[in-house]
């Protein structure tokens, strides 16, 4: 895989260079992505694992590229949390609304073992919060449809 593939990967089609807010745009980019696979479990699951195999093959060496720790830039973490987040969940507007908010704040406050996870650097340390992100997102949001019902 070329630098110029590797990156348009890594920034997930480029949003990642949007000079505003790149992990939300890439996170509601995404959550449009799993509400459009979300009627053939195999297709999300399927999405989901992509995201993140690329993600790990992707992020580390545009990383390197770039030159800086985790840069705001490498979004494909985001996708591929926000695919955990909803997974085997209704996509209801409560539910994604919830989603969405519950994965930025865990991504942005990194709840241990999160910040653990982002201080390996590379590859595993841009994927690994992210996806920690997303299972705390999805912990979540499974009580609060199953106990509360707010689906």
């Amino acid at each position: 895989m070329n630098d110029r593939l590797a990156r348009f990967c890594a920034t997930f089609f480029h949003i990642g260079d949007l000079p505003v807010a790149p992990g939300s745009a890439a996170s509601a980019a995404a959550l449009l992505v799993a509400f459009l696979a979300a009627p053939w479990p195999w297709l999300y699951i399927a999405v989901g694992v992509l995201f993140t195999v690329v993600g790990f093959l992707t992020s580390g060496r545009v990383e390197k590229l770039i030159g800086k720790k985790d840069p705001g830039s490498i979004v494909i973490d985001e996708a591929a949390g926000i695919m955990i987040s909803f997974l085997f969940l209704p996509m209801t507007v409560p539910v994604m609304w919830a989603g969405f908010f519950l994965f930025r704040a865990f991504d942005m406050f990194k709840i241990f073992p999160a910040n653990k996870f982002e201080d390996m650097g590379g590859a595993a340390g841009i994927m690994l919060d992210d996806i920690m992100a997303g299972i705390y997102t999805n912990i979540v949001l499974q009580i609060a449809v199953k106990i509360i019902g707010i689906a």
